[in-house]
């Protein structure tokens, strides 16, 4: 049989490796930018979205295992970043990118990784390395790309061992934006692509722990008059600004860590009475631990476009987007705070709220991009809630 370009490629000289820190090595090949990063390694099931989980801040820290192998096949466009620039540190996929074929893209996936530093591995055997990641939990791992193949492996192995990890490593402030701002664009509309929001709306400081785009057009399509704030905003500057409610973002990192500014913050606000609030992701933990609950880390977390969430309520079975390693403990919600969602994979904590006030979240992302819409009525119950 002739060889074909993908098996003349298999037979070539590895020029990327992956390294764990219990020893295993996957060997593959490198595209995008050259060098070495270290960080945790998780994996992704979503079959679209990489340009959207690429620059969700929610991965800062980590590298991205793709468990769908077609990845890069639609190219990038600059209307799908959720930030300026990836935050996850690498991505390892199954096959390396092809040419894109896309009415929408501007570039080919390598070219923009080379770009903005990030480091891309293909021919690597994902479900391999999927089920390695499920049975150790979440490793730390050395990622190298090298054209010359030459690979230090024993350095790159010191590397991974000593990552230090994310538990108790705050990232949102390393994540979050500068100064405050208004925020007026909605969801993406054909033909036009995001319109802007226009009249009165109800006023919402949202709190940047490393907020998606998507989430802030979101609060906007369901009405509300948006400022963002950084991480650190103290409930004064909030309170400040008078707001109708409060939106608490995702981010990545130790809820536990950020929680020792974040907490005191939400407590004011709390102490109020009055104001509503809603929280995504990591903002739903911080949300948690506020009222008096714990958060703890994942064996591997929770990072796909297909995960099953049950609402109490309605019984309702919702298909969410999901990315955190770190969950609510939802046997220690104090009195007055009910768990409203759970995920039907494990069991574990996905919604909570207040029984007496309008003060919710979750920990799924109902603004998806990428995933499932299934959950944007979150952002018209908190929209509604408003005074």
């Amino acid at each position: 049989m002739p060889a074909t370009a993908s098996s003349l490629q298999s037979l070539a000289k590895p020029t990327a490796c992956i390294v764990l820190a219990d020893g295993t090595i996957f060997y593959g090949h490198g595209f995008g930018a050259s060098g070495t990063v270290v960080a945790e390694l998780c994996f992704n099931t979503a079959m679209t979205g990489y340009q959207e989980i690429m620059t969700d801040p929610s991965y800062a820290g980590q590298a991205v295992t793709f468990t769908f192998p077609h990845i890069g096949n639609t190219g990038v466009t600059d209307e799908d970043d959720e930030t300026a620039d990836p935050f996850a540190r690498a991505m390892v996929v199954k096959w390396d990118p092809t040419d894109p074929s896309n009415w929408r893209s501007q570039e080919h996936l390598a070219t923009w990784l080379e770009k903005r530093g990030r480091i891309g591995v293909g021919g690597v055997d994902t479900r391999r390395l999927t089920r390695a990641i499920t049975h150790q939990g979440a490793p730390h791992v050395a990622i190298a790309h090298n054209p010359d193949g030459v690979f230090d492996i024993e350095d790159l192995l010191q590397q991974a061992r000593d990552f230090s990890g994310l538990e108790g490593l705050d990232l949102a402030k390393e994540v979050t934006c500068a100064q405050s701002y208004q925020w007026d664009e909605m969801r993406w509309a054909w033909p036009d692509g995001f319109p802007k929001r226009s009249g009165k709306g109800k006023k919402v400081i949202a709190i940047d722990y490393g907020a998606k785009r998507n989430i802030l057009r979101c609060l906007a399509s369901a009405g509300c008059d948006v400022t963002v704030m950084p991480a650190t905003t103290t409930a004064e500057e909030v309170l400040a600004h008078n707001p109708d409610g409060v939106f608490l973002s995702n981010g990545p990192g130790d809820p536990a860590a950020t929680g020792e500014y974040a907490v005191p913050m939400i407590q004011g606000i709390l102490e109020k009475g009055d104001i509503p609030i809603f929280g995504i992701c990591l903002g739903h933990q911080m949300l948690a631990l506020a009222l008096g609950a714990k958060t703890v880390k994942m064996n591997h977390g929770h990072h796909g476009a297909n995960h099953p969430v049950k609402e109490h309520g309605t019984g309702k079975v919702e298909i969410t987007s999901m990315n955190h390693g770190f969950a609510v403990d939802s046997q220690s919600l104090p009195k007055g705070v009910e768990e409203t969602h759970v995920s039907l994979f494990d069991g574990s904590n996905c919604g909570i709220r207040m029984t007496d006030r309008p003060v919710f979240s979750v920990q799924h992302h109902p603004e998806a991009s990428p995933g499932p819409q299934d959950s944007f009525y979150l952002f018209e119950r908190f929209a509604a809630s408003l005074n």
